[in-house]
Order: C-alpha cells, then structure tokens, then sequence
C-alpha cells in the first residue's frame, strides 16, 4: 500500500470496519514516513467463469448491456436497468462465492428482468435457454402464467358428524 501523500510504502491500519453489509472493508491507515492519515475501501473480487474455462472480472456494465439489448423499444429506463444491474451483482455477492459461473449471472438476471418487463424478459430467456421454436416461447409463456396465478384453495374438507 503506498501513501497518497509521500507514495511512501510503510503503512499501518489504524481501524478496519465491514462496510456494504459484507461486501468491502474500510480501513484507516496512517503512513510511517509522513504521519498522514488515509482511508481505503477492500473490495471482494467477483470473477465469472466463463464456458471456455477462462476466467474475468464481473463487469455490471457488460451484464447491463446484454439486458440493454432485449429492452430495445421498451419502455424501460436507463435508471432501471442500473438498479437490475446492481440487483443481480447484489445477488451474486450474497452467494459468497468468489466465482461464479457465467450461467449464474444469467439465471440472476432472469428473476428481476421479468419483473421489470416480461417482452424483455421473453426476448432475453430465448437467447439465454437458446430456443429452438415457438413452441420454446408458449412454453416459457404458460410456465409464467402458471406463476403468475394465485393458488387455488380447495373447500375445506366436511367434518364427520357423529
């Protein structure tokens, strides 16, 4: 760790706290050299494996854009996508995994995005499970109304009388 001040290189933490409920560690250093205190923010390290057994850096922005794209002509907002965006890295981070594979950052996406817009939701899953017909899309269509429809509850069962 080098000091902002004198990018002397003898520091010693002075406090740490967890910050983002888990997700980075604040903490107060003081530089040896020129006694001047600094704060720095640890964050976790998301990594997403990627099918070709390479790994990378989760980057929100990239995840944004695939969604971006299954939105066009909706009627979703740039301020919307980034509250999904920050809902599904929310969710990969509260796994606790340091990496995660990259169908889980689709299946993260998924349950938001349909919320969000169900065309969307639709245009993204047909790439994402890689439909084959329409019949994929009536599929994915009667299992959303399925969720969709409130349980029925039966009549309760007559007591024996007697």
């Amino acid at each position: 760790m080098h000091c902002p001040y004198c990018r002397g290189t003898d520091t010693k933490v002075l406090d740490s706290r967890v910050a983002d409920d888990g997700g980075s560690i604040r903490r107060r250093r003081s530089c040896v050299s020129c006694e001047k205190r600094f704060t720095t923010v640890e964050l976790m390290q998301l990594t997403v494996l990627k099918r070709s057994g390479a790994s990378e850096p989760f980057n929100r922005d990239k995840a944004v854009a695939g969604v971006r794209k299954a939105c066009k002509g909706r009627p979703v907002t740039d301020a919307q996508l980034a509250c999904l965006g920050q809902e599904v890295e929310d969710a990969l981070r509260l796994t606790g995994a340091a990496e995660v594979p990259a169908h889980e950052v689709g299946l993260a996406i998924l349950g938001p995005l349909q919320a969000l817009d169900e065309v969307a939701y639709l245009r993204f899953a047909s790439v994402y499970r890689a439909f084959d017909s329409a019949d994929d899309f009536i599929k994915e269509i009667a299992a959303m109304h399925a969720d969709a429809t409130p349980l029925m509850h039966s009549p309760p069962l007559a007591q024996p009388t007697g």
